[in-house]
């Protein structure tokens, strides 16, 4: 195979691969949340319509994308895996399987989404004939129009991660959001009375361009159009490239002729993934609706601590994504024990770092949260998301060690054990216990704050429990008669 930046865990050092794995995904996914941070940013100067648009919007357009994002998965485990066992051939062939499939999917996909746009909008409560309605099926409608190019993407790391390789993604990534960054401001808002020509003194080539265009923006559609413009300019080169062998797969077309026995294996892998990524997004929502009983100051409140907290969830999250490659590349050799020992080495990591990341968030609380609000009643929105921090800082340790572990399933193929985990935690573990704390015994935000807590701590022992059963160990690949895998002890 020839050489790339692709990274072999089978053999040698865990720790600095690993790292190396990792911190490149951890990178990306920052990236991927500065989309929706500069979206919001520059949608804002349009004023409360446009923001409220993209709030309504956002929640059905992350459901149906978990929905297919889910399938991706399957790449990166039966990628890594057949890696693992030196299947080269087969790599190839079940990376194009998963790119053809999940292209399918997703065009499928963004019809539904298309269509029933109005009908997802009118479910979450907003009001048809209004601004806001009207802007949200804008947003949406170009969302699903463009959504392949955000699934290519997805499908295009994916297989990285299981073949090793996360920097490449992470350089693509950067250079989408980078672009997003000036287009987003110019398709929202056009050559009038933009922002950003003013914030670079170029307000005279605005009068020039508007003079010339007669261009003012195409508002919340225009977010939607930029960012499907930006993330065609990651994910087209991607994809191109998987066909170059120059990042080491070499994919052809015949690869993307969908064959049956494979496709059912990555449904078969994939499928839980996709239950799990869109049983998150709804318990977000339904948490959301939890805090909403006590009052909209809480609501802002557990606005800004979920914000926080999904800063300190992405180093957790992109370990895990690293274990899950290290994990799929040793079962497929045959080293269960060396898997075992990725697992312990990261989730001790982890728990070191979030220690110091908890007594930071528990001593500092007020400040931190108080840096995301001013004005009137922010000391009330304070006061409660200092609350949070106190309760649920000390348990960021167990939230990293779950992911982690979780990673160790999905890199294994044990999908569906790490569905069912993560489906009982934030609905059996959170969004229960929480319902019923505020509502049954007026606990108010200390309810809800202690059922996030206790989601934590109990998918940790849920998902620790698991580990140790070490059923987990057999890999999902099928034996090849021109497989080689490494038989050497580590």
């Amino acid at each position: 195979m020839p050489a790339t930046a692709d990274r072999d865990l089978t053999e040698g050092s865990l720790l600095r691969p690993l790292l190396a794995l990792s911190a490149p995904i951890v990178f990306t996914q920052l990236l991927q949340v500065l989309y929706n941070l500069v979206d919001t940013f520059w949608v804002g100067r349009l004023g409360q319509d446009a923001v409220s648009a993209l709030s309504f919007s956002w929640p059905p357009v992350f459901v149906l994308i978990s929905l297919g994002g889910g399938l991706t998965l399957a790449g990166s485990v039966l990628v890594a895996q057949h890696k693992g066992a030196e299947n080269f051939e087969r790599v190839e062939e079940v990376a194009g399987q998963t790119l053809a499939f999940v292209s399918l999917f997703s065009l499928a996909l963004g019809a539904v989404g298309y269509v029933m746009a109005p009908t997802f909008l009118r479910l979450i409560g907003a009001e048809p004939g209004t601004t806001v309605f009207d802007y949200s099926v804008d947003y949406m409608r170009v969302i699903f129009t463009g959504v392949w190019f955000m699934f290519g993407f997805f499908v295009f790391q994916s297989l990285l991660r299981g073949w090793g390789d996360t920097k490449t993604p992470m350089y693509l990534m950067a250079v989408s959001v980078a672009v997003n960054v000036v287009v987003d401001p110019v398709f929202i808002m056009g050559f009038r009375d933009n922002p950003l020509f003013a914030m670079l003194g170029l307000e005279g080539l605005e009068a020039t361009l508007l003079s010339a265009t007669g261009f003012t923006g195409y508002g919340v559609r225009g977010a939607a159009i930029a960012t499907i413009l930006s993330r065609a300019l990651a994910t087209v080169p991607g994809v191109a490239l998987l066909f170059t062998g120059r990042l080491g797969l070499s994919l052809s077309l015949s690869d993307l002729v969908l064959d049956a026995a494979t496709v059912k294996k990555i449904l078969s892998v994939g499928y839980p993934a996709s239950i799990e990524q869109s049983s998150g997004a709804l318990s977000y929502t339904a948490m959301t609706a939890v805090v909403a009983l006590v009052g909209s100051t809480a609501v802002a409140a557990f606005g800004i601590t979920a914000r926080l907290t999904s800063f300190v969830f992405l180093p957790a999250v992109g370990l895990g994504m690293g274990v899950e490659t290290a994990v799929g590349q040793n079962l497929g050799a045959d080293r269960q024990e060396r898997a075992r020992r990725v697992v312990y080495m990261a989730v001790g990591m982890l728990v070191t770092a979030y220690v110091a990341v908890s007594a930071a968030g528990v001593v500092w609380a007020r400040e931190i949260v108080g840096v995301f609000i001013v004005g009137e009643g922010a000391d009330r929105v304070v006061d409660i998301g200092a609350e949070y921090m106190y309760i649920v800082a000390p348990t960021f340790a167990m939230m990293g060690v779950f992911h982690v572990v979780k990673g160790c399933f999905n890199g294994a193929g044990s999908t569906r054990a790490a569905m069912l985990m993560s489906v009982a935690s934030v609905w059996g573990l959170q969004v229960v216990p929480a319902y019923v704390l505020v509502t049954t015994f007026d606990m108010g935000t200390t309810g809800a704050w202690i059922g996030i807590a206790g989601m934590h701590v109990g998918s940790a022992l849920i998902v620790l429990a698991w580990f140790f059963r070490g059923s987990w160990t057999d890999n999902v690949i099928e034996d090849e008669e021109d497989a080689a895998p490494a038989t050497a002890a580590d």
